[in-house]
């Protein structure tokens, strides 16, 4: 398992970390999410086997946040 951190803006409220974290999970080879509205990341648990950060970072963007590089 790697870790990654991405930097999201665009979360305002709860109901954006529970999409953020909806999204990420339903990526294969995800294993855990921990999306934190305060700082704008998510902290992602994957296996780079079956998914990467640009993955990730494009299912985020799809559900209308964007991404920080």
């Amino acid at each position: 398992m790697e870790h990654v951190t991405i930097a999201i803006q665009g979360m305002t409220c709860g109901g954006c970390v529970a999409s953020v974290t909806r999204v990420l999970k339903a990526l294969s080879g995800v294993s855990e999410v921990a999306v934190d509205l305060e700082s704008g990341s998510a902290r992602v648990a994957f296996d780079p086997g079956v998914v990467n950060p640009e993955m990730m970072a494009a299912a985020v963007e799809d559900a209308g946040y964007d991404v920080v590089a």
